[in-house]
């Protein structure tokens, strides 16, 4: 059987113009990197599932270091399967007890109702996205409720699993507990 076929428009050879920024700033990275005696297990037992948004240092947001948290993330920081396979993994074998979901404002997932985000992509890109869920949020604090219950009620997660929410607040980081 025969290596699939790459588009070489796409892939670039490691040292691509396009991530000399990203390889130089691994190699200041690794000059101090103190890293390698930490283990795979959240040693404050959290989990952090949160936005994509570059915005965001959820480390920084919630007082703890590497080796501390699970880090989840995705557009919107919803509580997709995705998420919860991963949260399957965390809680059974990484030392998860506890998760933390935590959408920000000013998120571009609540800037616009599904069918809007997908016209804006198409009139971006030319490509029709209708046939994915983007999961837009309308309000942020429902959603955020919604993803709290799907968590607590998820069969194949502890049932002594302890879950919150909250929403960063990017123009103080402060965050708003969710009940």
């Amino acid at each position: 059987m025969s290596a699939p076929e790459s588009n070489p428009s796409k892939l670039g050879a490691v040292t691509d113009d396009a991530f000399a920024d990203v390889f130089s700033g691994n190699a200041t990275y690794a000059e101090s990197y103190s890293g390698g005696g930490l283990s795979g297990i959240a040693a404050r037992g959290l989990a952090v599932v949160t936005c994509m948004d570059s915005r965001i240092d959820p480390l920084s947001v919630v007082g703890m270091r590497a080796g501390d948290v699970k880090i989840l993330r995705n557009a919107g920081a919803r509580v997709t399967d995705d998420v919860l396979r991963t949260l399957i993994l965390a809680t059974h074998l990484l030392g998860v007890t506890r998760v933390l979901v935590m959408p920000h404002t000013d998120c571009r997932m609540a800037s616009a109702d599904e069918w809007t985000m997908h016209e804006q992509i198409r009139q971006a890109s030319g490509i029709d996205s209708r046939g994915i869920e983007i999961r837009t949020v309308a309000d942020q604090d429902a959603a955020l409720r919604t993803d709290l219950l799907r968590l607590s009620a998820f069969p194949l997660l502890p049932k002594d699993l302890v879950v919150a929410g909250a929403i960063l607040d990017l123009g103080t980081g402060r965050i708003r507990p969710i009940v």
